[in-house]
């Protein structure tokens, strides 16, 4: 998290782009040409998904600290998607950006471990190998702390990090987070507490752990809490824009200097091109830029009209 907060303040803004892709988002010209040098095929579709996102990305590396690539549009594609997954990462990368794989991970015992190669990477005899170019992944909880110590070894060994998911920003997540258990707490607040346990050896110079939590914009109130309750936490918060959550809803997300939370926007910024006649056909990268200075703005707002860092 030392890296994801460096970052944060090079760039004066605490926001994270999601890369989510849609054949719907891409435009006709772009559509052709992959379609021209591959045929209708997902080869070609999973070319289109791979050079949209780098047209975002060259456009907004300048201007946001990360991006997190959504694993699931790609694997819908099955092989080739994964390949145009793999390439995104590493593109946003070398970019210099801090890449959060959202995979949302979670198994037990040596299906953790391979999942944890997200991190890790593998070795095979002798020879170490590098799979994916994350800085970080996003991790579903429900197996509990065996699902996720491979991650955390990860964390230790190879200065990686991970979002648990802890209060998410989807409505149906409050069939279960919202649970009251027999302690009294609430189930998102079990995980909270977990979640400050297995971070608490991995606490950067910053005074954040690696082990950070995902924690959904549209429920303000529990956000506010759910931040004092895990100082040491940075937070990983979707529900921005689309969603419907606004900058004026993410004050008790950052911790007292402003800081503490990362807010992400996927549809908003990427899909910015056909909102607005203005930016013309495809004209993907000037739109994104404009939707970034936008949300940019929305926050240093809501958060007393200083640059958050």
């Amino acid at each position: 998290m030392d890296g994801l907060i460096e970052r944060i303040e090079r760039r004066g803004t605490p926001i994270v782009v999601g890369l989510d892709p849609a054949y719907e988002m891409i435009p006709e010209g772009l559509r052709a040409e992959c379609r021209e040098a591959h045929g209708f095929t997902l080869r070609a579709i999973a070319e289109m998904f791979k050079a949209y996102c780098a047209r975002v990305i060259d456009a907004v590396c300048d201007l946001v600290p990360a991006v997190k690539p959504q694993i699931a549009m790609f694997e819908q594609l099955g092989p080739e998607g994964i390949w145009a997954y793999a390439e995104t990462a590493m593109h946003a990368s070398e970019k210099g950006l801090f890449v959060i794989g959202d995979v949302k991970r979670g198994d037990i015992a040596s299906t953790a471990a391979a999942y944890a190669s997200h991190l890790a990477g593998i070795r095979i005899e002798s020879r170490e190998y590098e799979t994916w170019a994350e800085d970080a992944v996003t991790l579903n909880p429900y197996m509990g702390g065996d699902g996720v110590e491979p991650f955390l070894a990860a964390c230790g060994a190879r200065d990686k990090g991970v979002f648990v998911l802890v209060k998410t920003s989807n409505p149906g997540g409050a069939d279960i987070q919202d649970q009251t258990l027999v302690s009294g707490l609430k189930v998102y607040e079990h995980v909270a507490d977990l979640v400050s346990e297995w971070g608490a050896g991995l606490i950067g110079s910053r005074g954040y752990s690696k082990v950070g939590a995902v924690v959904g914009a549209t429920f303000a109130a529990q956000g506010a809490a759910l931040r004092r309750r895990m100082p040491h936490s940075f937070f990983l918060v979707p529900g921005y824009g689309a969603q419907g959550a606004t900058g004026k809803d993410l004050r008790g997300f950052f911790d007292g200097d402003g800081g503490g939370a990362i807010v992400n926007s996927s549809r908003g910024i990427i899909a910015a091109w056909k909102k607005d006649a203005k930016f013309g056909e495809g004209n993907v990268g000037d739109a994104a830029r404009a939707a970034v200075f936008r949300m940019r703005s929305d926050l240093e707002t809501a958060l007393g009209g200083g640059t958050p860092s």
